[in-house]
């Protein structure tokens, strides 16, 4: 876990705040860990950004023609130099 040094200041209505005050007696953490962990979940790194277009990406990528298992061992065999 990283250390926290870094300190926010938040205004709330008292609606917002009894939500995660809710929130935070259910699960036996801190309003402050409910926060922390609401960023985590909706605010995304570059690295997640980059995953999540990646996977959108492959999923939206054609399918590709495979050839049936006797060919591809065969296939297989040729690459790796063991013919027959």
């Amino acid at each position: 876990m990283s250390m926290l040094n870094r300190r926010l200041q938040v205004l709330l209505d008292e609606d917002r705040y009894r939500r995660l005050e809710g929130v935070a007696k259910r699960r036996r953490v801190s309003v402050s860990t409910v926060v922390r962990d609401a960023i985590d979940r909706d605010l995304w790194s570059e690295a997640d950004v980059q995953r999540a277009e990646a996977a959108r990406r492959f999923l939206a990528s054609p399918d590709m023609e495979v050839p049936d298992v006797p060919e591809l061992l065969a296939e297989l065999d040729e690459l790796r130099g063991r013919r027959g």
